[in-house]
């Protein structure tokens, strides 16, 4: 396992690219690789609390902060502090990175245009149920990548994404909300059925977790 945080140099090209495909109504790309990009886990329990947790990642980890030893042992609070016992180290949220072979099918989601990425984001993220704090990192992280692109086609994955990275934590959340963007920088405009989104209510001891893959 790798345990440096990296993009991925591949043919002398930086780039984040997919495995498999995604299909655009009927354009189909192909032979590419996938990288997870910044998933981030955040532990709300409703007092100081020990938990476990265990990613089943059907891929290869390319970094992992703090260091994921066959799980994550910590002790977290109700603010989202946690501390990891492992090295005894204080963090805000748990973080991995990694690959898989995952092909994306999108036959649902948003075309929106660069210039409008971080009012669309601003307003879906919360519209799902991600905090200011939570929403605001996601944006200044994603927003850079995705703000000069001419449009973006934009998918939040659900049981798709949750069969490539399952997770179980111990004592098991009473609430848990992933939010995973899929997203493909555009040229032109193009249609697609708009993808509705449900609404995340938070209770009892909630775990909220933000990532996502950019197409090439």
């Amino acid at each position: 396992m790798k345990k440096m945080c990296s993009k991925v140099l591949l043919l002398g090209f930086v780039g984040f690219l997919v495995t498999g495909g995604i299909l655009l109504g009927l354009n189909y790309l192909d032979n590419q690789l996938t990288t997870k990009e910044k998933p981030v886990i955040y532990l709300y329990p409703e007092k100081e609390q020990q938990v476990d947790v265990k990613l089943d990642f059907q891929g290869e980890l390319t970094c992992t902060y703090p260091e994921y030893k066959n799980g994550w042992n910590v002790i977290a609070q109700p603010d989202g502090s946690i501390y990891n016992l492992d090295d005894n180290r204080k963090f805000s949220y748990l973080f991995w990175e990694g690959q898989s072979d995952k092909k994306w099918t999108i036959d649902k989601g948003f075309v929106i245009e660069g210039s409008k990425t971080k009012d669309f984001l601003q307003e879906t993220l919360a519209k799902i149920g991600l905090n200011e704090k939570e929403y605001n990192e996601f944006i200044v992280y994603w927003l850079p990548l995705m703000q000069d692109n001419k449009y973006n086609l934009i998918y939040f994955a659900g049981q798709d994404y949750e069969e490539i990275a399952p997770l179980d934590i111990s004592p098991k959340p009473d609430s848990m909300l992933r939010v995973f963007m899929v997203y493909k920088p555009l040229d032109e405009y193009m249609k697609i059925e708009k993808q509705e989104l449900d609404s995340f209510e938070r209770k009892g001891f909630s775990v909220v977790e933000w990532g996502g893959t950019e197409i090439n």
